[in-house]
């Protein structure tokens, strides 16, 4: 093709371009309006369980049994459920038991961990233990409470951040967040 050509070409497809945009400019009318968007409800999926009951047994003979009120499947991921007035028995096979109580918990189906949250109790033979937060670990062999953390015997009330328990061993360790603050021990009466 000559230069000619190609140069009419492209002179005629601006023309036509720019005819086409002052149309529309000239042709528009004020449609300005307010749309009143309606508010939608919101459409979540989710599996609600009423009277939620798990066991399982570890290796070493340990059974773990958590019951709830009621629990939701994770949206995201379904081997997490959120639960409800959660109440927890630890078969030790040493025939003793830990009961754990709690408002909320988050249990992974996997692994059997759990999270219990707000106002957890843990009763363990004479002794009894209350805070905010804990994570109960079959796979770790743990259980670590904390926030507000009040341990009571039949002799002492002791106060600290957190509290680390081995399942097995039934070692503990009591400690502070921060290291100038100490445990606080009180004896009764």
């Amino acid at each position: 093709m000559n230069k000619k050509i190609i140069v009419v070409i492209i002179t005629v497809f601006f023309l036509i371009i720019l005819s086409l945009i002052f149309f529309k400019i000239s042709n528009k009318k004020d449609t300005s309006k307010i749309d009143i968007i309606e508010p939608t409800e919101r459409n979540y999926s989710s599996n609600i369980i009423e009277n939620v009951k798990y066991s399982s047994k570890d290796s070493r003979g340990n059974e773990y049994i958590i019951t709830a009120q009621e629990g939701e499947i994770d949206i995201k991921n379904s081997n997490i459920i959120f639960l409800k007035n959660v109440k927890a028995i630890i078969k030790l096979n040493n025939k003793n038991e830990v009961l754990i109580s709690s408002n909320f918990g988050k249990y992974n189906i996997n692994n059997f961990d759990t999270i219990f949250s707000k106002n957890v109790i843990i009763n363990y033979l004479q002794n009894k233990i209350k805070g905010e937060y804990l994570d109960f670990s079959i796979a770790r062999n743990s259980m670590i409470i904390s926030q507000d953390v009040v341990y009571t015997d039949a002799i002492n009330t002791l106060k600290t951040d957190v509290i680390e328990i081995n399942i097995d061993t039934k070692d503990t360790k009591f400690f502070m967040y921060d290291k100038n603050n100490k445990v606080s021990l009180k004896r009764k009466n």
